[in-house]
């Protein structure tokens, strides 16, 4: 608390300093902060950063988290939010699941006669259905499903095994689409973008360390056209 008073007071003349908590998804952290986490070092040498890693939802004030990352709508509102990117969802398979089950024509055909791998909360344990957006249906399978998974890299994990069915986003998969390890299905039905935040309590405005990541933070994520689907209504 006392090198956050300092370095506020003094941040006209002082590089941003002191200890950093910041919690990011796994996928993020893995495609995205981890590997351009030396430009942020190199940028500000005089802040140590604690990277947590996980998909599960942590509370920042309890936890101690000077700021996340995190995609979806917000549940508190008392959080002040910046929102750095939109994450494209499609629908995949690997080519030999696809090879022994058929390619769907419609979302319907998930319903019998295919395997289809669903995301849960790490947290509630709430299983989040297959969504299918076209004109004004809306179309969710959330059964069968013969798979549920509660992390990003195991659920991609599963459906380049031939697990089943899935919805990645874009930016997860774009590698594995190019070399053919997945193949695109339903092309025509669309899922609803999902908006990615940089989240930090209301005090944490005031903090020049916190105030030099998010800026970072919007730098990097705007450099990443896979990060920036254009925005339209869920």
């Amino acid at each position: 608390d006392f090198d956050d008073l300092e370095a506020s007071v003094s941040q006209a003349r002082t590089t941003p300093r002191g200890r950093l908590r910041v919690d990011v998804g796994t996928t993020v952290a893995r495609l995205l902060i981890i590997p351009h986490l030396s430009e942020f070092q190199s940028r500000y040498p005089e802040i140590q950063i604690d990277l947590g890693v996980s998909d599960r939802t942590v509370d920042l004030i309890s936890d101690n988290v000077d700021c996340v990352i995190r995609g979806g709508e917000l549940a508190d509102q008392s959080l002040v939010a910046r929102r750095i990117g939109n994450l494209e969802f499609i629908t995949v398979a690997a080519p030999e699941y696809l090879q022994r089950h058929g390619v769907p024509q419609h979302p319907r055909d998930l319903e019998s006669g295919h395997r289809n791998v669903i995301y849960f909360s790490p947290v509630s344990a709430r299983r989040y259905p297959l969504e299918f957006h076209k004109g004004g249906e809306v179309i969710e399978i959330a059964s069968p499903a013969h798979l549920g998974i509660n992390e990003g890299n195991a659920y991609i994990s599963a459906i380049l095994a031939g697990q089943g069915i899935g919805q990645l986003s874009r930016f997860q998969i774009h590698k594995y689409l190019e070399s053919g390890q997945l193949q695109r299905v339903l092309e025509d039905w669309k899922h609803p973008l999902l908006p990615i935040y940089v989240v930090y309590p209301p005090n944490s405005h005031l903090s020049a360390k916190v105030r030099a990541f998010v800026d970072w933070v919007v730098e990097l994520f705007s450099r990443n056209p896979l990060l920036q689907g254009e925005s339209r209504p869920a």
